[in-house]
């Protein structure tokens, strides 16, 4: 029972997602002023408010599906916006998308959907120790921070490369917050989450997240950047949910050859979704121009 509420909660996260990137995105280039008054037309068109309203309902869902099921479960899970934008392109702006785009999502859709089911994210999540929690922050400043070194002496690609790895690595440890002040906020009330740290480093992780994407977005190609960003996160998350809240995998032989396979498939399809689907969300464009919605959140 648990284990479905955090499917439906983590699909809801990730139909969120996929509303707020849109809504933002069309109110983002419905006018043609630029500087302040574009802004200021921004703030005011009805579906930036919404997409901010969804950015709100996602933040809730994930924090639900996280406290319903394993971070195992929820974060690789969210790779399905990618498909969701897809639905949501057909049904609401009525744009026209390749055969190679569908494909790939219903490939992607059966991949991850197989790898989930073998690898069976299962048991009952433990409070993180002291230790723990250090030696993640620990572990995970230092890989960020390399990332993004390495990114500043990179070429295009690799600047794209370096920011959406720390981006991912970010996205993933802001979900262990997530789901650490979730379960504060259950059994001590908003004053316990008020004066709890996991609260402040939800909000630190998400700065440090939103900033790396920025750059990664800036600096480098988005074919480069939004798969290394969808791949990376489950995965990395996956790590933290093992290693964290004692979380645990079917793991035979025979599992992890299928969980392979399927991982390996669900890599192929994000990649060649991200270059298959437009950029732009103007109705009836095709593989004209380059390419896809924003990567998921969280």
């Amino acid at each position: 029972m648990f284990t479905a509420l955090a499917v439906v909660f983590g699909l809801v996260t990730a139909l969120s997602n996929a509303v707020a990137v849109m809504a933002q995105h069309v109110a983002s280039t419905a006018g043609h002023r630029r500087g302040w008054r574009w802004l200021r037309d921004v703030i005011r068109h009805p579906l930036w408010l919404l997409g901010w309203v969804a950015l709100a309902a996602s933040l809730v869902g994930q924090a639900t599906a996280l406290h319903f099921g394993p971070l195992s479960l929820v974060q690789p899970l969210l790779v399905s916006e990618l498909v969701i934008a897809l639905i949501v392109r057909r049904l609401w702006r009525h744009q026209h998308l390749s055969a190679r785009a569908w494909w790939s999502a219903l490939a992607t859709s059966v991949a991850l959907a197989g790898a989930l089911v073998v690898m069976d994210p299962h048991g009952t999540p433990r409070t993180p120790t002291s230790t723990a929690w250090v030696a993640s922050t620990v572990v995970t400043s230092v890989a960020v921070g390399l990332l993004v070194l390495a990114a500043r002496r990179a070429g295009p690609a690799g600047r794209a490369g370096g920011y959406a790895a720390a981006t991912a690595i970010l996205w993933a440890f802001e979900a262990t917050f997530i789901k650490s002040a979730t379960q504060i906020l259950l059994a001590s009330g908003v004053a316990g989450l008020l004066t709890s740290w996991p609260l402040y480093a939800l909000i630190v992780a998400g700065v440090g997240g939103l900033t790396t994407e920025q750059l990664a977005l800036r600096e480098g190609p988005l074919r480069v950047s939004q798969p290394l960003i969808v791949i990376v996160d489950p995965l990395v998350s996956v790590l933290y949910g093992v290693s964290l809240f004692h979380e645990r995998l079917r793991v035979s032989g025979a599992a992890l050859t299928v969980i392979g396979l399927c991982v390996a498939v669900t890599v192929v399809g994000v990649v060649v979704m991200t270059a298959a689907v437009p950029e732009t969300l103007v109705p009836g464009t095709g593989l004209g121009s380059r390419q896809v919605p924003e990567a998921p959140r969280g």
